[in-house]
Protein backbone atom coordinates (compact mmCIF):
# COMPACT_ATOMS: atom_id res chain seq x y z
CA UNK A 1 0.00 0.00 0.00
CA UNK A 2 1.12 3.57 -0.68
CA UNK A 3 2.86 5.15 2.27
CA UNK A 4 1.39 8.22 3.96
CA UNK A 5 3.62 10.45 6.08
CA UNK A 6 3.64 9.77 9.82
CA UNK A 7 3.41 12.71 12.20
CA UNK A 8 4.64 12.58 15.81
CA UNK A 9 4.95 15.38 18.35
CA UNK A 10 8.14 16.86 16.86
CA UNK A 11 8.77 14.88 13.71
CA UNK A 12 7.43 13.99 10.29
CA UNK A 13 8.43 10.62 8.84
CA UNK A 14 7.95 10.96 5.08
CA UNK A 15 8.75 9.09 1.92
CA UNK A 16 12.25 9.82 0.59
CA UNK A 17 12.82 12.28 -2.24
CA UNK A 18 15.69 12.56 -4.69
CA UNK A 19 16.77 15.79 -3.03
CA UNK A 20 17.39 13.99 0.28
CA UNK A 21 20.58 12.46 -1.09
CA UNK A 22 22.87 15.32 -0.08
CA UNK A 23 21.77 15.22 3.57
CA UNK A 24 22.17 11.43 3.54
CA UNK A 25 25.70 11.78 2.18
CA UNK A 26 26.67 14.44 4.74
CA UNK A 27 25.33 12.23 7.52
CA UNK A 28 26.57 8.79 6.50
CA UNK A 29 30.11 9.86 5.60
CA UNK A 30 30.81 10.79 9.25
CA UNK A 31 32.96 8.34 11.16
CA UNK A 32 30.91 8.66 14.34
CA UNK A 33 27.72 7.85 12.43
CA UNK A 34 29.19 4.89 10.52
CA UNK A 35 30.93 3.42 13.58
CA UNK A 36 28.22 0.86 14.41
CA UNK A 37 26.47 0.73 11.04
CA UNK A 38 26.66 -1.68 8.11
CA UNK A 39 28.57 0.40 5.55
CA UNK A 40 32.27 1.02 5.05
CA UNK A 41 33.99 4.37 4.82
CA UNK A 42 34.57 6.36 2.76
CA UNK A 43 30.87 6.69 1.97
CA UNK A 44 30.49 8.51 -1.33
CA UNK A 45 27.96 10.98 -2.67
CA UNK A 46 27.26 8.48 -5.47
CA UNK A 47 26.30 5.81 -2.93
CA UNK A 48 23.92 8.23 -1.26
CA UNK A 49 22.35 9.21 -4.57
CA UNK A 50 21.86 5.58 -5.65
CA UNK A 51 20.35 4.53 -2.32
CA UNK A 52 18.05 7.55 -2.17
CA UNK A 53 16.90 7.10 -5.76
CA UNK A 54 16.06 3.44 -5.15
CA UNK A 55 14.05 4.29 -2.04
CA UNK A 56 12.29 7.21 -3.74
CA UNK A 57 11.17 4.87 -6.54
CA UNK A 58 9.19 2.73 -4.07
CA UNK A 59 5.67 3.49 -2.86
CA UNK A 60 6.48 2.35 0.68
CA UNK A 61 7.54 -0.77 2.59
CA UNK A 62 7.37 -3.91 0.44
CA UNK A 63 7.89 -7.61 1.15
CA UNK A 64 11.46 -8.70 0.59
CA UNK A 65 12.70 -5.13 0.26
CA UNK A 66 14.48 -2.60 2.45
CA UNK A 67 13.23 0.99 2.50
CA UNK A 68 14.31 4.24 4.16
CA UNK A 69 11.99 6.96 5.43
CA UNK A 70 13.31 10.50 5.75
CA UNK A 71 12.87 12.12 9.18
CA UNK A 72 12.34 15.89 9.23
CA UNK A 73 11.58 18.48 11.87
CA UNK A 74 7.79 19.02 11.98
CA UNK A 75 8.30 22.72 12.73
CA UNK A 76 10.88 23.12 9.93
CA UNK A 77 10.12 20.42 7.33
CA UNK A 78 13.07 21.46 5.19
CA UNK A 79 15.43 20.40 7.99
CA UNK A 80 16.37 16.71 7.63
CA UNK A 81 17.40 15.04 10.90
CA UNK A 82 18.02 11.47 9.76
CA UNK A 83 16.37 8.40 8.33
CA UNK A 84 14.61 5.25 9.50
CA UNK A 85 15.03 1.85 7.87
CA UNK A 86 12.25 -0.70 7.35
CA UNK A 87 12.80 -4.20 6.02
CA UNK A 88 9.71 -6.36 5.38
CA UNK A 89 9.74 -10.15 5.11
CA UNK A 90 7.59 -13.27 5.43
CA UNK A 91 4.82 -11.89 3.27
CA UNK A 92 4.45 -8.72 5.32
CA UNK A 93 4.23 -10.54 8.64
CA UNK A 94 7.57 -9.37 10.06
CA UNK A 95 9.59 -6.16 9.94
CA UNK A 96 13.12 -5.08 10.80
CA UNK A 97 13.82 -1.47 11.76
CA UNK A 98 16.90 0.74 12.07
CA UNK A 99 17.78 4.42 12.42
CA UNK A 100 20.53 6.87 11.47
CA UNK A 101 20.59 10.49 12.67
CA UNK A 102 23.10 13.29 12.21
CA UNK A 103 25.20 13.85 15.37
CA UNK A 104 23.82 17.39 15.66
CA UNK A 105 20.53 15.76 16.67
CA UNK A 106 21.79 13.06 19.01
CA UNK A 107 20.74 13.10 22.65
CA UNK A 108 17.40 14.86 22.05
CA UNK A 109 15.12 11.83 21.87
CA UNK A 110 14.53 12.11 18.12
CA UNK A 111 15.57 8.53 17.35
CA UNK A 112 13.29 7.23 20.10
CA UNK A 113 10.35 9.36 18.99
CA UNK A 114 10.81 8.35 15.36
CA UNK A 115 11.23 4.65 16.13
CA UNK A 116 8.15 4.65 18.37
CA UNK A 117 6.07 6.25 15.62
CA UNK A 118 7.38 3.72 13.10
CA UNK A 119 6.62 0.78 15.39
CA UNK A 120 3.05 2.00 15.87
CA UNK A 121 2.62 2.36 12.10
CA UNK A 122 3.99 -1.12 11.40
CA UNK A 123 1.73 -2.82 13.94
CA UNK A 124 -1.47 -0.78 13.51
CA UNK A 125 -1.43 0.29 9.85
CA UNK A 126 0.86 -2.12 8.02
CA UNK A 127 -0.25 -5.07 10.14
CA UNK A 128 2.96 -6.93 10.96
CA UNK A 129 2.94 -9.47 13.78
CA UNK A 130 6.60 -9.01 14.77
CA UNK A 131 9.26 -6.29 14.72
CA UNK A 132 12.97 -6.88 15.26
CA UNK A 133 16.27 -5.02 15.22
CA UNK A 134 19.96 -5.73 15.64
CA UNK A 135 22.81 -3.63 16.98
CA UNK A 136 26.46 -3.64 17.97
CA UNK A 137 27.03 -4.69 21.62
CA UNK A 138 29.06 -1.52 22.24
CA UNK A 139 26.16 0.74 21.33
CA UNK A 140 23.94 1.05 24.46
CA UNK A 141 22.28 4.31 23.29
CA UNK A 142 20.82 2.35 20.37
CA UNK A 143 19.65 -0.37 22.76
CA UNK A 144 17.85 2.24 24.86
CA UNK A 145 15.98 3.44 21.76
CA UNK A 146 14.67 -0.07 21.13
CA UNK A 147 13.82 -0.58 24.80
CA UNK A 148 11.84 2.66 24.84
CA UNK A 149 9.74 1.14 22.04
CA UNK A 150 9.01 -1.88 24.25
CA UNK A 151 11.39 -4.28 22.53
CA UNK A 152 13.26 -6.87 24.57
CA UNK A 153 16.70 -8.42 24.22
CA UNK A 154 16.40 -11.84 22.56
CA UNK A 155 19.98 -12.96 22.21
CA UNK A 156 23.61 -12.37 21.24
CA UNK A 157 25.35 -14.06 18.35
CA UNK A 158 29.13 -14.27 18.48
CA UNK A 159 31.34 -13.00 15.64
CA UNK A 160 28.28 -12.87 13.41
CA UNK A 161 28.43 -9.40 11.84
CA UNK A 162 31.00 -8.24 9.31
CA UNK A 163 31.66 -4.81 7.83
CA UNK A 164 34.58 -5.15 5.46
CA UNK A 165 37.30 -6.94 7.42
CA UNK A 166 35.90 -5.98 10.83
CA UNK A 167 33.85 -8.53 12.77
CA UNK A 168 31.67 -8.10 15.85
CA UNK A 169 29.05 -9.88 17.88
CA UNK A 170 25.42 -9.03 17.23
CA UNK A 171 22.68 -8.17 19.73
CA UNK A 172 19.10 -8.90 18.75
CA UNK A 173 15.91 -7.27 20.01
CA UNK A 174 12.33 -8.09 19.12
CA UNK A 175 8.66 -7.84 20.04
CA UNK A 176 5.39 -9.39 18.94
CA UNK A 177 2.08 -7.60 18.57
CA UNK A 178 1.04 -9.03 21.97
CA UNK A 179 4.26 -7.65 23.50
CA UNK A 180 3.52 -4.25 22.05
CA UNK A 181 -0.06 -4.26 23.31
CA UNK A 182 1.20 -5.11 26.81
CA UNK A 183 3.81 -2.34 26.60
CA UNK A 184 1.22 0.24 25.51
CA UNK A 185 -1.15 -0.83 28.30
CA UNK A 186 1.42 -1.00 31.10
CA UNK A 187 0.72 1.12 34.21
CA UNK A 188 2.04 4.66 33.80
CA UNK A 189 0.46 6.42 36.78
CA UNK A 190 2.08 7.01 40.16
CA UNK A 191 0.91 4.21 42.47
CA UNK A 192 -1.36 5.05 45.37
CA UNK A 193 0.55 2.76 47.73
CA UNK A 194 4.10 1.38 47.72
CA UNK A 195 5.23 -1.20 50.30
CA UNK A 196 8.36 -3.19 51.08
CA UNK A 197 7.37 -6.78 51.90
CA UNK A 198 9.27 -9.89 52.90
CA UNK A 199 10.37 -12.27 50.17
CA UNK A 200 8.67 -15.57 50.97
CA UNK A 201 8.14 -19.00 49.44
CA UNK A 202 4.80 -17.70 48.15
CA UNK A 203 6.16 -14.69 46.26
CA UNK A 204 9.76 -15.61 45.46
CA UNK A 205 8.97 -16.72 41.90
CA UNK A 206 7.30 -13.39 41.13
CA UNK A 207 10.28 -11.58 42.62
CA UNK A 208 12.70 -13.72 40.64
CA UNK A 209 10.86 -12.91 37.41
CA UNK A 210 11.54 -9.17 37.72
CA UNK A 211 13.69 -7.81 34.88
CA UNK A 212 15.19 -4.48 33.91
CA UNK A 213 15.95 -3.46 30.36
CA UNK A 214 19.03 -5.26 29.03
CA UNK A 215 20.99 -1.99 28.79
CA UNK A 216 20.45 -1.44 32.53
CA UNK A 217 22.15 -4.67 33.58
CA UNK A 218 25.54 -2.94 33.74
CA UNK A 219 24.09 -0.77 36.52
CA UNK A 220 21.90 -3.25 38.40
CA UNK A 221 22.45 -7.01 38.53
CA UNK A 222 19.73 -9.45 37.38
CA UNK A 223 17.61 -11.10 40.07
CA UNK A 224 19.52 -14.37 39.93
CA UNK A 225 22.71 -12.55 40.96
CA UNK A 226 20.91 -10.76 43.77
CA UNK A 227 19.50 -14.00 45.17
CA UNK A 228 22.98 -15.51 44.96
CA UNK A 229 24.56 -12.55 46.77
CA UNK A 230 21.91 -12.79 49.48
CA UNK A 231 22.57 -16.50 49.92
CA UNK A 232 26.36 -16.17 49.90
CA UNK A 233 27.13 -12.68 51.34
CA UNK A 234 30.48 -11.13 50.50
CA UNK A 235 33.11 -10.28 53.10
CA UNK A 236 33.80 -6.56 53.56
CA UNK A 237 36.36 -5.19 56.02
CA UNK A 238 36.96 -8.67 57.39
CA UNK A 239 33.32 -9.53 58.11
CA UNK A 240 30.48 -10.95 56.05
CA UNK A 241 27.78 -8.42 55.31
CA UNK A 242 24.26 -9.08 56.58
CA UNK A 243 21.78 -8.88 53.68
CA UNK A 244 18.40 -7.20 54.17
CA UNK A 245 16.04 -7.48 51.22
CA UNK A 246 12.42 -6.87 50.36
CA UNK A 247 10.06 -7.04 47.41
CA UNK A 248 8.72 -3.68 46.25
CA UNK A 249 4.93 -3.83 45.94
CA UNK A 250 2.92 -1.11 44.16
CA UNK A 251 -0.86 -1.18 44.53
CA UNK A 252 -0.72 -4.86 45.42
CA UNK A 253 1.60 -5.94 42.57
CA UNK A 254 5.25 -6.99 42.92
CA UNK A 255 7.15 -4.53 40.74
CA UNK A 256 10.68 -4.36 42.18
CA UNK A 257 13.34 -5.54 44.58
CA UNK A 258 15.56 -3.73 47.06
CA UNK A 259 18.53 -5.14 48.98
CA UNK A 260 20.90 -3.58 51.50
CA UNK A 261 23.80 -4.59 53.71
CA UNK A 262 22.78 -3.92 57.28
CA UNK A 263 24.68 -1.74 59.74
CA UNK A 264 26.77 -4.00 62.01
CA UNK A 265 29.70 -3.74 64.41
CA UNK A 266 32.02 -4.17 61.41
CA UNK A 267 30.06 -1.89 59.08
CA UNK A 268 29.23 1.61 60.31
CA UNK A 269 26.46 2.46 57.85
CA UNK A 270 23.78 0.55 55.96
CA UNK A 271 24.70 0.15 52.30
CA UNK A 272 22.08 0.22 49.55
CA UNK A 273 23.18 -2.77 47.52
CA UNK A 274 20.48 -3.21 44.86
CA UNK A 275 17.40 -1.40 43.64
CA UNK A 276 15.67 -3.01 40.68
CA UNK A 277 12.36 -1.84 39.24
CA UNK A 278 10.82 -4.04 36.57
CA UNK A 279 10.98 -2.63 33.03
CA UNK A 280 7.18 -2.48 32.85
CA UNK A 281 6.93 -0.28 35.95
CA UNK A 282 9.74 2.24 35.52
CA UNK A 283 9.11 6.01 35.39
CA UNK A 284 6.14 5.72 37.75
CA UNK A 285 7.89 7.04 40.86
CA UNK A 286 8.09 3.54 42.34
CA UNK A 287 11.86 3.64 42.89
CA UNK A 288 11.71 6.98 44.69
CA UNK A 289 8.90 5.77 46.95
CA UNK A 290 10.83 2.58 47.73
CA UNK A 291 13.92 4.61 48.64
CA UNK A 292 11.83 6.79 50.98
CA UNK A 293 10.71 3.63 52.80
CA UNK A 294 14.25 2.26 52.87
CA UNK A 295 15.67 5.46 54.35
CA UNK A 296 12.91 5.40 57.00
CA UNK A 297 13.96 1.84 57.88
CA UNK A 298 17.61 2.97 58.16
CA UNK A 299 16.61 5.70 60.62
CA UNK A 300 14.65 3.18 62.66
CA UNK A 301 17.83 1.11 62.95
CA UNK A 302 19.63 4.14 64.37
CA UNK A 303 21.61 4.94 61.23
CA UNK A 304 22.66 8.55 60.61
CA UNK A 305 24.12 7.86 57.16
CA UNK A 306 23.43 5.51 54.27
CA UNK A 307 25.87 4.51 51.54
CA UNK A 308 25.39 3.59 47.89
CA UNK A 309 27.59 3.17 44.82
CA UNK A 310 27.02 3.34 41.09
CA UNK A 311 28.68 2.86 37.74
CA UNK A 312 29.08 6.02 35.69
CA UNK A 313 27.96 6.38 32.08
CA UNK A 314 24.84 6.97 29.94
CA UNK A 315 21.81 5.52 31.69
CA UNK A 316 23.51 5.52 35.10
CA UNK A 317 21.29 5.96 38.20
CA UNK A 318 23.66 8.71 39.37
CA UNK A 319 21.19 11.58 38.72
CA UNK A 320 18.53 9.88 40.82
CA UNK A 321 20.87 9.39 43.78
CA UNK A 322 22.52 12.80 43.64
CA UNK A 323 19.06 14.35 43.35
CA UNK A 324 18.16 12.64 46.62
CA UNK A 325 21.15 14.10 48.45
CA UNK A 326 23.78 11.38 48.02
CA UNK A 327 27.22 12.97 47.74
CA UNK A 328 30.22 11.16 46.19
CA UNK A 329 33.01 10.56 48.68
CA UNK A 330 35.77 10.44 46.07
CA UNK A 331 36.26 6.73 46.72
CA UNK A 332 36.04 4.24 43.86
CA UNK A 333 35.39 0.57 44.72
CA UNK A 334 35.34 -2.09 41.97
CA UNK A 335 34.90 0.69 39.42
CA UNK A 336 31.88 2.16 41.19
CA UNK A 337 31.53 5.65 42.63
CA UNK A 338 30.81 5.53 46.38
CA UNK A 339 28.38 8.10 47.80
CA UNK A 340 26.89 8.87 51.22
CA UNK A 341 23.68 10.55 52.34
CA UNK A 342 23.18 12.14 55.74
CA UNK A 343 19.87 10.97 57.23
Amino acid sequence: MAFTSIRSERLILRAPEIGDAEAAYQRRRLREVARYQDWELPYTREQAEERTAAAAAMDGPADGEGWNLTVVDAAEPERILGDLYVGIKWGGRSAEIGYTFHPDYWGRGYATEGAQALVRYLFEDFGVSRIEASLHPDNPPSARVLEACGMTFEGLTRQSFWVGDECSDGMFYGMTRADWDAWCNRPRHRPEQVELVLVTTENQRAVGALVTHKSQERFVAPMGHSFGDALFPEVVDGAAVVPWYRAVVADGEIVGFIMAAEMTEAHDNPYLWRLLIDRMHQRRGVGSAALDLFEDWCRQQGATKVEVSWMDGPGSPAPMYTGRGFEPTGEIVDGEIVAVKQL
